[in-house]
C-alpha cells in the first residue's frame, strides 16, 4: 500500500498547529490579563504560572511553520507574501513578551515598561495571529502559482472579528489556567473574568462560524449539502455542550480543572469546523493538499524525522506539565 504522504503532512501540521493554539494559548491569555491584576506580587504570580512552560509551548509554532516550509513549500511562499505584515507584528510580540520573561525581574526602574511589553506583546501575537487565520479563511489570490493581491488584503472585517475571537478565546484559556493554578483573590478573578468571557466566546464563535460557509460556496457546500450535513450538522450542538459543560464548571468551585478543558474543548470543535470548511484544500480557494506538497521523496525523508522527534516534544511536554503541576508557590520567583 502506497503511503499518501501529503495527507500525513497535512495531518501532522494541523496537530502542530493545534497544540500550540491549546498549550501557548493560555499563556498569551495570561499576558492579556497582565494589566487586569495591579498588584506586583499578582502579576508576578500569573506569570510564574506560566514560567516553567511558555517557551517549551512555542516549540509547536516553530514545528508548524518549519513543516510547512520542509512540507508545503508552494503553500509557504504564496501565505507569506500574503500575511507578512500580521506575522511581522506577531514575531515582534512574541519577542517583547519573551524578553520581558527575562528583565521584569531584573529591574525596578523598568519593570513597569517589561510589565506592559509583556501584555502588549501578548495581546499583538494574539490579535495577529486571528487576522491571519482569517486572512487565510477568506481566500488567497493566486495566479500562477503565485500571491497575486495585495498588500493590505488580509485586512477585512472577517479578518479583524477573527482576531477579536481568538484574542477573547486566549484570554478565556488564560482565566481558567488561573482557576487551576492560583487560589485565593487571584482564583475568585479568574472565574469571575471567565464567566464574563465565556459568553461573549460563544456568540463570537457563532458570528463566525455563520459568516465563513458565505465567504465561498466551497465552504458552504461542505456545511450544508447533502450529504456532508448529515455529519457536520451535530457540530452547533457539540459546541453548545461545551459550552454548557464550561459554564457549569464556572459555578462549580469543587471541579477547577472542568472549566479549562471545556475551553480547551471549544477550541477543538473550532478547528474541527475549520477543517471541514478547508478540505481538501491547504491554501483557499484554490490550492489543494496536493498541489502544494514537496515531492514524496522529501515528504518521506522528513517523515522520519518526524516520527522520531514528535514523540520526544510530546514527552518532554508532557513531563514538563507533570513537574510543575498543582498550585504556583505565591513566593517563587521565576529566574
Amino acid at each position: 500500500m502506497t503511503l499518501d504522504l501529503p495527507l500525513i503532512w497535512a495531518v501532522l501540521i494541523a496537530f502542530a498547529v493545534l497544540a500550540y493554539v491549546i498549550l501557548d494559548g493560555f499563556d498569551l491569555g495570561i499576558g492579556i490579563l497582565f494589566p487586569l491584576f495591579k498588584q506586583e506580587k499578582e502579576r508576578d504570580t500569573l506569570m510564574n504560572t506560566v514560567a516553567p512552560v511558555w517557551d517549551g509551548n512555542e516549540t509547536w509554532l516553530i514545528l508548524g511553520g518549519g513543516g510547512l516550509l520542509a512540507a508545503f513549500p508552494l503553500a509557504y511562499a504564496i501565505v507569506l507574501p500574503a500575511l507578512y505584515a500580521p506575522i511581522t507584528v506577531m514575531l515582534l510580540g512574541l519577542i517583547f513578551r519573551g524578553v520581558a520573561f527575562e528583565f521584569r525581574w531584573r529591574t525596578r526602574r523598568w519593570k513597569a515598561v517589561w510589565d506592559w511589553s509583556f501584555a502588549l506583546g501578548s495581546l499583538a501575537a494574539a490579535l495577529m495571529q486571528g487576522i491571519a487565520l482569517g486572512g487565510l479563511v477568506q481566500g488567497i489570490r493566486v495566479v500562477d502559482r503565485a500571491y497575486a493581491g495585495g498588500w493590505w488584503d488580509w485586512l477585512t472585517p472577517f479578518s479583524i472579528l477573527t482576531g477579536i475571537a481568538l484574542v477573547v478565546g486566549y484570554t478565556l484559556l488564560g482565566a481558567c489556567w488561573l482557576i487551576i493554578k492560583t487560589d485565593g483573590g487571584i482564583q475568585d478573578r479568574g472565574y469571575l473574568l471567565a464567566r464574563r468571557l465565556s459568553v461573549l466566546l460563544i456568540v463570537l464563535i457563532g458570528l463566525v462560524s455563520l459568516w465563513t460557509p458565505l465567504l465561498d460556496p466551497q465552504f458552504l457546500g461542505r456545511w450544508f449539502a447533502w450529504p456532508n450535513i448529515a455529519l457536520t450538522a451535530p457540530m452547533p450542538l457539540l459546541v453548545l455542550l461545551a459550552a454548557g459543560f464550561l459554564w457549569r464548571g464556572l459555578h462549580d468551585y469543587k471541579r477547577p480543572a472542568q472549566p479549562f478543558l471545556a475551553a480547551l474543548a471549544l477550541f477543538v470543535l473550532s478547528y474541527t469546523g475549520l477543517g471541514i470548511s478547508f478540505w481538501p484544500l491547504m491554501v483557499p480557494p484554490s490550492i489543494t493538499i496536493w498541489d502544494a506538497a514537496a515531492p514524496d521523496a522529501s515528504l518521506g525523508f522528513l517523515l522520519i524525522g518526524a516520527v522520531v522527534l514528535l514523540p520526544i516534544i510530546l514527552a518532554y511536554t508532557g513531563y514538563a506539565y507533570w513537574v510543575f503541576r498543582g498550585k504556583v508557590d505565591r513566593h517563587a520567583h521565576y529566574h
